[in-house]
């Protein structure tokens, strides 16, 4: 098995091509604008067929406009600018630290897109360096190239044939780090993905944020194919994914030496219509779409009996991978002759009329679909041309949140890349290599930290996603230990109880700034959080909810009432006194004289 592993990051600069700023927008859009994309011979005349197979499901695509974050770029109205040269910088220093050569130009160049994702129906990118590499408990790890790419748009919504983007996302800069296959297994892969997230983070300059990184995995086996799975976000589900791959490459090839068996390869393609098989159906599926002017089309795979319900991932059968290349034609599925088709309320009447229709024999099954008659018919072809495959296909596979994947397209080949006309290329010369910061190791980093909180806090403060933050509001004067305990345990309590920050940054500097005035204690500051995610300022909420800080004479007096008693003082007054503070009076506390005791 060899494993691979490309990683998409987010800068935190403005947008790419233009000056745009790399905002998500939180409101409706300004504008909807709609396109339907086609693709385009590559300057070899060919067309790649990962696009070809997008270009078949004849989806129309819309996309949301914002005014805050888009201009006529994102809309393809108007050329590109030219490339933004601080994300340019910010490649080129984490090219230093992985060791890579940087190009002697950089050529931005178009790589063909068309499932909607770009308006343009591409997406630009460009190598920034090569032949890079990064150490690792397990060897060296070989990085090929180095590239500096545009963020697609976010979707929104997805139906059969029609997907809704927003464009707030579209032309976000991205870093991109692709390995070469010299990862050994699952936990490597988990290793090497994060020392690489790690190297990104140190920089200072990466977005924070849920779906701000991603992982695309590259897995083949032997007798199997190169399967490349995107969309991986959670680095504890990668060995996972590699090992469900591994699994499911394996039981591929069993089923085929199986085929090869049967001498049931290739399939003749013969859909047949057999809707009046179902003239009198009690399956509501089949009845609902006959009902509405669609046709009931199947196709007979001699010799493929029992195999399409085999397991090849956990809860996903070889049918399943029919039925995945059949939804490229926009239908949601098939049904196949391997399922219990009670469950669809098939009566045995209907499958032995399918069976005569079909000319089924012992080890024949079907396979069908309920659409209109050229939908089907299309999507007949496609399961068709896969269960005719006498081998494992090269595929991009969509990472599945159980740790499994469903079949995307097919591989984009070299069809894919031409040159962009728009943008001239960019010379990376002694003055711009003089220009680019050189950043922090992880090494560093992590013994620089060290000096400042506990050995655990560090190590978790390494890895999170908010150093940056965390960085920032150090450098502004906040405590280290309070800054990064507030990050990583009260932010992360707060949101599990579903709170959410319209402007983390902006609330935890102006605390900290507040914080280091006095106003308040630490015990104070969930509460205080509270209420500024709401949209209040911190001074604000200390007046209207009496958090503010009790200290010198009055809370002499607080403690005095009392009766000195810390625990006393502590129930009632926790969010306004400073245990410190408050131990400090008691242990001064003024002894009675003797006639006191009289």
């Amino acid at each position: 098995m060899k494993v691979g592993i490309e990683i998409h990051q987010r800068l935190d600069t403005h947008k790419l091509f233009c000056n745009c700023p790399s905002r998500l927008v939180e409101k409706e859009p300004d504008l909807l604008i709609t396109r339907q994309l086609h693709p385009v011979f590559s300057e070899l005349g060919e067309i790649d067929e990962a696009s070809r197979a997008e270009y078949e499901k004849r989806k129309v695509f819309e996309y949301q406009v914002f005014h805050e974050s888009n201009c006529l770029v994102e809309i393809d109205e108007e050329p590109p600018h030219t490339m933004n040269e601080d994300a340019l910088k910010i490649v080129l220093g984490v090219a230093k630290q992985l060791h890579a050569k940087p190009v002697d130009e950089v050529h931005i160049m178009r790589k063909v897109v068309i499932d909607g994702s770009n308006t343009s129906g591409f997406q630009r990118t460009s190598v920034v360096a090569l032949n890079g590499h990064l150490k690792s408990s397990k060897g060296t790890v070989r990085i090929p190239t180095i590239a500096l790419e545009e963020e697609s748009a976010g979707i929104v919504a997805s139906e059969s044939r029609r997907v809704t983007y927003r464009l707030d996302r579209l032309g976000i800069p991205l870093i991109e780090i692709a390995t070469d296959p010299d990862i050994k297994d699952g936990e490597h892969l988990r290793e090497v993905a994060e020392k690489l997230g790690m190297i990104l983070r140190a920089t200072g300059r990466v977005a924070r944020g849920l779906g701000t990184i991603r992982q695309d995995v590259n897995i083949s086996t032997a007798g199997g194919a190169r399967v490349e799975i995107k969309g991986a976000q959670e680095l504890k589900m990668l060995p996972l994914y590699v090992e469900n791959e591994e699994q499911r490459q394996v039981e591929l090839v069993k089923i085929l030496l199986e085929l090869r068996k049967r001498k049931a390869l290739p399939v003749e393609l013969n859909p047949v219509d057999v809707t009046s098989v179902f003239s009198k159906t009690d399956a509501r599926l089949i009845r609902k779409g006959v009902d509405s002017g669609m046709v009931a089309m199947a196709q007979k795979l001699a010799g493929h009996k029992g195999l399409l319900g085999r397991q090849i991932q956990k809860g996903r059968r070889y049918g399943t991978e029919l039925s995945d290349y059949a939804k490229l034609a926009g239908v949601k599925g098939i049904i196949h002759g391997d399922e219990d088709l009670s469950k669809y309320k098939i009566s045995e009447a209907e499958e032995k009329g399918l069976g005569k229709k079909l000319d089924l024999g012992g080890d024949d099954v079907f396979v069908m679909v309920v659409a209109p008659a050229e939908q089907a018919t299309k999507a007949l072809e496609h399961a068709v041309r896969r269960a005719s495959m006498d081998f494992v296909p090269e595929e991009t596979r969509k990472a599945r949140p159980d740790g499994t994947s469903s079949f995307m397209r097919p591989l984009p080949g070299r069809a894919r890349l031409y040159p962009e006309t728009d943008v001239p290329p960019i010379p990376v010369d002694r003055d711009l290599l003089a220009s680019v910061e050189s950043y922090e190791s992880p090494e560093e980093k992590r013994k620089r930290l060290s000096k400042m909180l506990n050995p655990e806090m560090a190590e978790r403060m390494m890895r999170s996603r908010n150093i940056h933050l965390f960085e920032k509001l150090v450098e502004k004067g906040a405590d280290p230990m309070l800054a990064a305990t507030t990050l990583e345990d009260t932010v992360v309590s707060l949101r599990r109880e579903g709170i959410k920050f319209k402007d983390l940054e902006g609330a935890l500097l102006e605390l900290f700034r507040e914080y280091n005035k006095g106003k308040f204690v630490k015990a104070a500051i969930p509460e205080i959080l509270r209420a500024v995610a709401k949209g209040a300022s911190v001074d604000s909420v200390l007046r209207v909810y009496r958090l503010q800080k009790v200290s010198g004479r009055d809370l002499g007096k607080l403690v005095e009432e009392e009766g000195y008693d810390m625990k006393k003082v502590m129930q009632k007054h926790r969010l306004q006194v400073d245990p410190a503070e408050v131990a400090e009076i008691i242990k001064k506390k003024p002894k009675k004289r003797h006639s006191e005791y009289r």
